[in-house]
Order: C-alpha cells, then sequence, then structure tokens
C-alpha cells in the first residue's frame, strides 16, 4: 500500500476482481480506515510482482483474507502518521483521534493529503505491506480431525416451481432467500452474489448434464450441449433478503461474512420443490426419486413412474402412454399406504424448503 502526498492511495492486494465486487470491497475497507472518499483509493491490477505467493481467490475467502491484509497495512500508516502529527502538534499520540477526512490532533482538524505531504516532507516512510492469515483453523489428514473452517454461514430457501405433466418442462415461479452476511461490508454486491450463486446452483442442479458416449468422450462440451443458467432462467419473483442483526462472532473484517459460494447450495430448494410437484400425481404417496440434474426429461420420466405407482392414470379423454414400461410399484418408494387418488389437473405446483449450515 502506497500513500501519495496528495493524498491517494494505491493499493495492490492478492485478490483476483472477476466481477464479484472484491476490489470495491477492499477499496471501502481502506477509506472506512483513513476516513477518506472511495474515489481516492486505487486498486491497481493483481500481479505476483507486487504480491507473491498468493493465495487464490477461491471458496469465497477474497475479502476476508484480503480485507484483513489491507487492513493490516493501514494499521501501521495510520501508527507512523499519529506519531508524526503528534510529534509536529506537540501533542499525546492518544490526543490524535481518527475522523472523517483526517486527523484530529486536540483542536486542530489536519486534513488527510496536508498529512500525508507533511509525512512526506518529513521523511515518514508512506508505504507498507500488510500480512493475514486466518486463524484459528488447523487439520490433520491423518487422523480426520481438526477445525477446518474459522466461522459458518446460513441461510434459507423456498422455491415454488410449475411442472408440465405432459412434457415434463416446468417454470421455477418464485424464490424466497434469507441469507446471512455477517455485518454487511456492501450489501449491494452480497445481494448480487446471492442472487448470481443461487442461479447458478439452480443450473448445476437442473440443466447441466454431463453425457459421455460409448468411446467415453463427452459430449456435452460446449453451450450448444451443456445448459448453464440463462437471465431468462431467474424466477419472475425473487425476493432476496440479507439477515440484518447478524454480526460475525469472529474477528473477520467488518465482522462480514464469506459470499458467494455459500447461497450455491440453496438452489437444492429448486429440487426440493420438483420432487414435490411430482409427488402429487400420486398424491404424495411416493417418492418421486429424482436424481440431479434435475432435467425435462428425468421429471417426465418421473411422472410416469409415479402414474405407474398408482397416480393419474392420465384419463383425460385419451390414454396416455407410459414412458417406462414396467410392472405396478418397480422404481417406487412407499411413502404410505396405497389408496384411490384421482385424477389431477394438467399442472402441478409445490413448494419446496432447502437450507444449509
Amino acid at each position: 500500500m502506497h500513500i501519495y502526498k496528495d493524498g491517494s492511495i494505491h493499493l495492490n492486494h492478492g485478490g483476483t476482481e472477476m466481477g464479484q465486487g472484491l476490489h470495491t470491497k477492499v477499496a471501502q475497507v481502506v477509506a472506512d480506515a483513513f476516513g477518506i472518499n472511495l474515489d481516492s483509493v486505487k486498486i491497481m491490477p493483481t500481479s505476483t510482482g507486487k504480491v507473491p505467493n498468493t493465495s487464490a481467490t477461491a471458496a469465497s475467502s477474497g475479502t476476508d483474507l484480503n480485507g484483513m491484509a489491507a487492513k493490516n497495512a493501514c494499521d501501521q500508516l495510520k501508527e507512523r502518521l499519529v506519531a508524526h502529527a503528534a510529534a509536529l502538534y506537540q501533542a499525546q499520540e492518544s490526543d490524535c483521534v481518527w475522523v472523517q477526512g483526517g486527523l484530529q490532533v486536540r483542536s486542530e482538524f489536519v486534513g488527510f493529503a496536508e498529512l500525508a505531504a507533511s509525512a512526506y516532507l518529513n521523511r515518514v516512510q508512506l508505504s507498507a505491506a500488510g500480512f493475514y492469515k486466518t486463524p484459528e483453523i488447523h487439520w490433520d489428514r491423518a487422523t480426520g480431525k481438526g477445525n477446518p473452517f474459522y466461522y459458518y454461514s446460513y441461510g434459507a430457501s423456498v422455491s415454488e416451481v410449475t411442472i408440465d405433466t405432459l412434457t415434463g418442462e416446468y417454470t421455477v415461479d418464485r424464490v424466497d432467500i434469507l441469507h446471512d452476511v455477517g455485518k454487511s461490508l456492501n450489501p449491494a454486491l452480497d445481494l448480487g452474489q446471492i442472487e448470481g450463486g443461487f442461479i447458478q446452483g439452480m443450473g448445476w442442479l437442473t440443466t447441466e448434464e454431463l453425457v459421455w458416449d460409448a468411446k467415453g468422450q463427452l459430449r456435452t462440451h460446449a453451450p450448444s450441449t451443456y445448459k448453464i443458467p440463462l437471465a431468462s432462467d431467474v424466477p419472475p419473483i425473487f425476493n432476496v433478503k440479507l439477515v440484518d442483526w447478524s454480526v460475525n462472532t469472529k474477528q473477520t473484517i467488518g465482522r462480514s461474512k464469506a459470499v458467494g459460494e455459500p447461497p450455491f447450495v440453496l438452489a437444492i430448494s429448486v429440487v426440493e420443490a420438483l420432487g414435490m410437484a411430482v409427488a402429487s400425481v400420486a398424491e404424495y404417496r411416493q417418492a418421486p426419486q429424482l436424481d440431479t440434474p434435475v432435467t425435462p426429461e428425468r421429471v417426465l420420466m418421473a411422472v410416469e413412474r409415479m402414474r405407474g405407482c398408482g397416480g393419474d392414470n392420465g384419463d383425460r379423454g385419451s390414454p396416455i402412454p407410459t414412458l417406462i414400461p414396467s410392472p405396478q410399484g418397480e422404481g417406487c418408494a412407499s411413502l404410505g399406504h396405497l389408496g384411490s387418488v384421482v385424477s389431477l389437473p394438467l399442472v402441478g405446483r409445490d413448494q419446496g424448503w432447502g437450507a444449509f449450515l
């Protein structure tokens, strides 16, 4: 980290910005530490020529690691600037308080740019290298014991889906998410990460199917065959809320929590909703046993299994051919006593819950 005599700050850190807002959060940490405007902090491109031996920007650790390292560099520089200001104004270091815009030395306010220029003229080092390592984590591979995680994130989601029992096609009509990010550094960025993580997880669990041919060659190797989620797959009703009362009990940067990958698994609620919608064909008496990814083909096959297990017989004026000919009950897991069921409408609709720790 470098403070220039005009009061601007340049920072290199070991994290990679890939659209998740890491540079913005780290810049916020620095701006908050010195009480300056965000536009005074410039994050330079990530380079191992500047920050060597960097940790991977993965596992939602980017802000935890680089934000704390930036804060460590800020603390070093603030200590030097306070010592300089105390000597310059003949005060005690305890008389110097960081406020918005600069440093308050008893009754005297010193703007940050003025303080930086004064420190430069008095040969105060205005560069620092920050470092941080996550505490309290350890793991013994031999014994399978240890504490591999510093803290946990929490979240819950509810999804509502509609399936077409004739084709297996379905839509995700509504999703409601409540997610814990601790004390958020940037709620707008965190909401975007939760929304994006959920949609990515939904693709993983519903459309992203790997198919190999008889020669062992992967056939779903391009966007034309490997169906990643699109903007059109976003539910028309998509409510995401941060847990506003949460504060990380661990000493993370700003008492925040990681966000990015944790919301990924909340998409399990979509799978559960699809399973419940399929189970409605047999009046919820059978478990549909849906494999992931839950493609429309698998939904249709599960619907046919439900019909073969004593569910809807498709009596809507003309019989619907069974996709998988099988004896009554084959491949079914009973959820209760099989009784008479009524014919269900074309569309099955239900909700599913998903949560993670």
